[in-house]
């Protein structure tokens, strides 16, 4: 019997292989990144929670309406335009309401809301980032106006 015995080199990656196997990983991770963008999804999620947070402003109005006889609260001002600085709500609990539309009557006793919602970017310091108007037939229109990727967050009824 005849034996071949082979010397063995140094057993390892080249560098070229190396490099390759770099460059795909890279190519395949910007390709996920991208696809998954998670910065467009947080603000999806923002966006999702706004309209919950402006739906649920709307019904506790309407709730309240439908409670006193059509009486909407007195402080939801008339106006055409929904994102104005003077509409927006106040924060429950804010240490001042100057400016804002105190929809306080709604959180007492936790009748129609245990509290206002807030925008889930922050908002001012008594301005809770929503706004609320009532046009001249008496339709009630919440809106966000801090929503993001160019959406318009309005629910009148």
């Amino acid at each position: 019997m005849c034996y071949y015995f082979y010397k063995k080199g140094n057993k390892g990656f080249t560098l070229i292989e190396v490099l390759i196997v770099v460059g795909i990983i890279a190519m395949l991770a910007s390709i996920v990144i991208l696809a998954v963008n998670p910065v467009r999804h947080f603000a999806k999620a923002r966006n999702a929670q706004r309209w919950s947070n402006v739906n649920t402003i709307l019904n506790a109005v309407h709730q309240y309406m439908v409670d006193n006889t059509g009486n909407l609260p007195s402080t939801i001002a008339t106006s055409t335009q929904c994102a104005n600085a003077s509409n927006e709500i106040c924060k429950t609990g804010a240490s001042d309401c100057t400016g804002l539309v105190d929809l306080s009557v709604l959180t007492v006793n936790e009748i129609y809301l245990v509290s206002i919602p807030t925008d889930p970017t922050g908002a001012s310091t008594n301005g809770t980032g929503y706004h609320i108007v009532k046009s001249a037939n008496g339709r009630i229109t919440v809106c966000a106006p801090h929503a993001e990727l160019g959406d318009t967050i309005s629910v009148t009824r």
